[in-house]
């Protein structure tokens, strides 16, 4: 089949955000062509988050993505914080009035989504690398791509960039038009997959003085672990037993507790950043996603954010496809940059108060472990997280 020439919305990324876009875009009758640079078995095997907040699943379920999720997904009702030996659950649905988050990986949610385009919505190319984006500022964008050895040109009304910090579509705003602002960690997260069932029936956050640790899973049989380890840490340089030795040094909490050890499938080092990307639009040029953010994984808000970014500009494609009006359209960027620099300092809050840096002093220890009690304590703190974490209304 010949690709495309012309369509309404070209969306550059077949990521969560993307392809949810495309969904969406879909069933509100308007024309999109997706365009992947990578094969679809890359994008679906792509590990990523695997939190999704009420808002990001109330949407699956009105795209009609979400049937697996149902299914198989784990709604939790709270995480549990661990720190100088101590224990204490936040319990989302008393603090928030009924709130809840649901653990169920980005890759199957990337899986449905590409079922569901392929079968019933407009073109998704993949191995469609696109060189650059032209005309911006006028009335017509035009996408410069490649696809089955062949230079093409894609022209549409508008642009949606879904491909990451590192692509294309950021880069068809000048420069002068654009403010970057970020800030960088000094540690990352060493990842592993195993085949154990989860030691715990919702995650847990442990501050400890050896570093942070996180206990997740992704099923019944499967657990989800990180540790906090040295920026620029080869994953080689930590086998299975000293792994788990150290999960389980940091895990360590009052009670009765036990770590499930298993066969580690996979090991992975994420670093951790933050970064925002503003305006989210300039002229014919929008960003969602990654493209336009990036927040450190410990608040579980990056999937979030993307779905978050992309209901808010389907419901302005909506209402400028039935109405003519750009007014959500012209109000996108505002909109999502408030949601946006919230997630951003939650993200913050959470990472700065768990880890612990090169060099940290025995003040800042203490003003970490003071911040915890507090949450541990009141019930008002202990509001404010779970508000954040299980996610603030999508929208104006």
């Amino acid at each position: 089949m010949t690709p495309p020439r012309h369509t309404q919305v070209a969306v550059v990324g077949a990521g969560p955000a993307g392809l949810l876009l495309a969904r969406l875009l879909h069933l509100s009758g308007i024309d999109c062509v997706v365009l992947e640079s990578r094969d679809r078995t890359y994008v679906e095997q792509r590990q990523r988050a695997g939190i999704l907040e009420q808002s990001t699943v109330d949407t699956l379920r009105r795209a009609g993505a979400a049937s697996r999720l149902d299914r198989e997904g784990l709604p939790h009702d709270g995480i549990e914080l661990r720190f100088a030996g101590r224990r204490h659950r936040i319990d989302f649905p008393a603090l928030t009035g009924g709130r809840r988050v649901w653990v169920h990986a980005q890759t199957e949610v990337v899986k449905d989504l590409i079922a569901l385009q392929l079968k019933e919505g407009g073109p998704l190319l993949f191995e469609a690398p696109v060189r650059s984006v032209t005309g911006a500022d006028t009335d017509r964008c035009t996408v410069h791509y490649t696809h089955e050895g062949r230079e093409r040109t894609l022209t549409c009304d508008y642009v949606v960039g879904c491909d990451g910090y590192h692509g294309v579509v950021r880069h068809a705003v000048p420069e002068h038009a654009r403010s970057v602002h970020e800030r960088g960690y000094p540690y990352s997260w060493l990842g592993i997959l195993a085949q154990a069932p989860p030691c715990y029936d919702e995650l847990i956050y442990a501050h400890s003085e050896r570093g942070f640790a996180l206990a997740s899973m992704r099923s019944p049989a499967v657990s989800r672990l990180y540790l906090q380890v040295p920026n620029g840490t080869d994953p080689a340089t930590w086998p299975d037993e000293r792994i788990w030795d150290e999960l389980e040094a940091r895990l360590g909490a009052d009670g009765d507790w036990r770590l499930n050890r298993g066969p580690i499938t996979q090991k992975s080092v994420l670093p951790m950043r933050s970064s925002v990307t503003e305006p989210l639009r300039y002229g014919r040029v929008l960003l969602a996603g990654d493209a336009a953010h990036i927040v450190p994984p410990t608040g579980a808000k990056g999937l979030n954010l993307a779905a978050s970014d992309v209901t808010v500009l389907a419901r302005a494609f909506a209402q400028l496809h039935e109405t003519g009006s750009t007014e959500l359209l012209d109000g996108y960027s505002d909109t999502c940059l408030r949601r946006v620099w919230r997630a951003e300092h939650f993200s913050y809050f959470m990472t700065t108060t768990l880890h612990t840096a090169p060099g940290q002093s025995s003040f800042d220890t203490r003003l970490q472990l003071s911040q915890l009690d507090r949450i541990a304590t009141s019930r008002h703190a202990a509001a404010e997280l779970a508000e954040n974490y299980t996610g603030l209304p999508t929208g104006p």
